[in-house]
């Protein structure tokens, strides 16, 4: 049995902490480019995620993504090998250097801000219900499985693990495939089930409160070092590698988002900025490990650049992301992943390592999109067939924070009214 690793075990833990602050900072992040009548709904999304995902990840989760392959097969964990996790749940349980239920832990939170990126591409129309039944059978049906194949390796957790990792032998260090790739294909699908917003195209939708995107933007990047960083499963060099490419590619995406602002519109905006950063963040999630410093400023500049231009998509297919889940994390998610195969160290074509790797990234990339896509699909047409996912156009317009959690985000009233029901009768 290996020995624990104290300072490994406290960057773990940190890392942990950090990814489950992503989590609120997406919720502002997402709650400031909505409407005002919209903000709180947004923001109980990705809560609510957490809530229910974590549970989830504890009770069967973690044996589905790290218990042996069913079969050898690479494709599912199984569920009953590690089942509420009893036989890990103590003192002697390590995994690498590091306590088992500090890696549960930090595993734990990328399986939560996945099912929350979703969130984002539905917006002002989602029944909060649905959504939480919704993001209970995705989680199972899909994040547990794909983050099976790409970050279950073999004789790590268990002895067999998924057909990405061990079998293909794409690369994916932080989840560009199985987090990014797999939430922006969710989404997408999503967005053709729920249609489009009353009013898209025609009136505008801007974001209410730039300030809180902002900050949302600036808690994610935070936050991200612990995705990346601590995906090298210790404070070591691997994580510092990591970090540093975090902030280069993270900056060049900025910049290069904003140029394409700037060259197409005649104007550099702080949503721009906003957006480019998140679009770095998501494109070196998984090369964060496989590239050096040039490297990483070419996959955020690219990443930026081509994000920026990915927003205009939805307009000219019809379809209604209201945030960008897309644009963002499946584009970003995608040219991050194979972007590897070009700029990776000894495997990418530019480093001399020819094609090989470029097909397996792109083999990787491609089957997690379409199992995440078709998937979503089923799932989200049988929720739709039979409670419903979409809240009735009289509550769209009215607001679906007042319709489904009876709050307002801004309270503008005179404060001599009172203030909620309950408190004002003294419950």
């Amino acid at each position: 049995m290996a020995a624990i690793d104290t300072g490994d075990t406290a960057w773990m833990m940190v890392s942990a902490a950090l990814v489950l602050l992503m989590i609120p900072g997406l919720s502002l992040f997402y709650g400031g480019m909505v409407r005002s009548k919209s903000v709180l709904n947004m923001i109980m999304m990705s809560f609510s995620a957490l809530g229910l995902v974590a549970v989830l990840w504890i009770l069967y989760g973690f044996s589905i993504t790290f218990g042996n392959s069913v079969g050898d097969s690479g494709l599912i964990g199984d569920a009953t090998e590690f089942l509420g996790l009893t036989s890990l749940m103590n003192t002697e349980a390590v995994i690498g250097t590091i306590p088992a239920p500090v890696f549960i832990a930090f595993q734990g939170m990328f399986a939560a801000i996945t099912v929350a990126l979703i969130s984002g591409s539905i917006a002002d129309r989602a029944k909060f219900g649905s959504w939480l039944v919704f993001a209970g059978i995705w989680a199972t049906v899909v994040y547990f499985p794909v983050a099976h194949w790409v970050f279950a390796f073999d004789e790590f957790v268990a002895t067999t693990g998924g057909w990405i990792a061990n079998d293909l032998g794409a690369i994916d260090f932080a989840g560009g495939t199985a987090v990014h790739i797999n939430a922006g294909a969710a989404g997408l699908a999503l967005a053709f089930i729920l249609g489009k917003r009353i009013g898209f195209g025609k009136a505008p939708m801007r974001p209410h409160n730039l300030p809180l995107v902002m900050l949302g933007a600036a808690l994610l990047w935070f936050g991200w070092f612990g995705f990346n960083a601590g995906s090298a499963v210790g404070s070591n060099g691997l994580a510092g590698v990591a970090f540093l490419n975090t902030i280069g590619a993270t900056a060049a995406a900025m910049l290069s988002w904003l140029l394409v602002e700037k060259i197409r519109d005649g104007h550099a905006t702080s949503l721009g900025a906003a957006s480019g950063v998140v679009a770095g963040l998501v494109a070196i999630t998984p090369a964060c490990a496989s590239v050096d410093a040039i490297g990483a400023l070419i996959i955020g500049a690219v990443s930026g650049i081509l994000c920026a231009l990915s927003v205009g998509l939805k307009f000219k297919f019809g379809y209604d992301d209201s945030l960008d889940v897309v644009a963002v994390h499946l584009v970003g998610g995608i040219v991050g992943t194979i972007m590897i195969g070009i700029v990776g160290l000894e495997v990418g074509i530019l480093d001399g390592g020819g094609t090989e790797q470029l097909v397996k990234q792109i083999i990787g990339a491609g089957a997690v999109l379409a199992y995440s896509f078709i998937a979503t699909l089923i799932i989200g047409k049988l929720i739709d067939l039979t409670i419903g996912f979409r809240i009735s156009a009289d509550d769209e317009q009215a607001g679906i924070d007042v319709s489904y959690h009876a709050e307002r985000g801004y309270e503008v009233s005179d404060s001599s009214q009172g203030g909620l029901s309950g408190a004002s009768k003294g419950a």
